[in-house]
């Protein structure tokens, strides 16, 4: 009691790792719950892999086309989740304000990022599992290489993937990240070799796209599952790609709207 007759009030700060398990929670669930978060994140990728193994009509090499597409809609699928729907959301957010009240709440914005990647994580287990399962069960599909550094490369990417979502989000207006996210979704279809062979497109755009993040992922997975030595140009490439994202959105990221 205080000296005046009325009770004290005791706040008690949440548990850091508590606080960001809850809101790796909330945002897992938010990231699943809209329909047109699960097209990007489930529909387009998985999609790509039943249509294209089974209708024979992209060129991809001498591999076949499921052998072909695993690595590659993985690399998608770490585009869709890690840029495409994490910068869309978190960039509403913050139009709507609520990054901003992020702030008067006890969850650390330290641990709402560290969330929003956690949930990427969690999100990306569902996917590659989802990819596997389908490539395995229903395609016939029989890996012998590189499965164990199938995650590695995953989460490397993921890690990239989510530092330039959330550089976007912060620092461009909800409207044009929409823009933007879904014309990078569409140009690393294009040209990163994930879909097709890169060997179809012009050597410039061939270039281009093995140096996009995408391209550079999709190298790595396709030669870790191939039993090929592990290009160090690509664990660079996405390294660089990270960094940069990180520098940028230390700089320019906003809170508020």
């Amino acid at each position: 009691m205080t000296s005046d007759g009325n009770p004290t009030v005791t706040l008690r700060s949440t548990p850091y790792l508590k606080a960001t398990w809850a809101q790796t929670m909330m945002e897992f669930r938010l990231l699943l719950r809209a329909p047109e978060s699960l097209v990007v994140i489930l529909g387009i990728p998985l999609g790509i892999l039943v249509f294209f193994s089974l209708v024979d009509v992209l060129p991809t090499g001498d591999t076949d086309a499921v052998t072909f597409l695993v690595p590659g809609v993985l690399s998608i699928s770490v585009a869709a989740t890690g840029l495409v729907a994490v910068a869309i959301q978190t960039a509403f957010e913050r139009k709507y304000g609520v990054l901003k009240r992020i702030g008067g709440t006890p969850l650390p914005r330290s641990a709402f990022l560290l969330a929003k990647g956690a949930a990427v994580a969690l999100v990306l287990s569902v996917q590659v599992v989802l990819v596997f399962a389908l490539a395995i069960g229903v395609l016939a599909w029989r890996p012998t290489h590189g499965l164990l550094l199938v995650p590695v490369f995953v989460i490397l990417g993921a890690l990239t993937m989510t530092a330039l979502g959330l550089a976007l989000a912060g620092a461009v207006r909800a409207e044009a990240t929409l823009a933007i996210t879904n014309a990078a979704f569409l140009l690393f279809l294009v040209v990163s070799g994930a879909t097709f062979s890169r060997d179809a497109l012009p050597d410039a755009m061939a270039t281009f796209g093995n140096l996009l993040p995408v391209g550079a992922l999709t190298t790595l997975l396709r030669d870790a599952l191939a039993g090929s030595a592990t290009q160090l140009t690509g664990v660079v490439t996405l390294m660089v790609w990270g960094g940069a994202a990180v520098v940028f959105a230390s700089r320019t990221f906003r809170w508020e709207p």
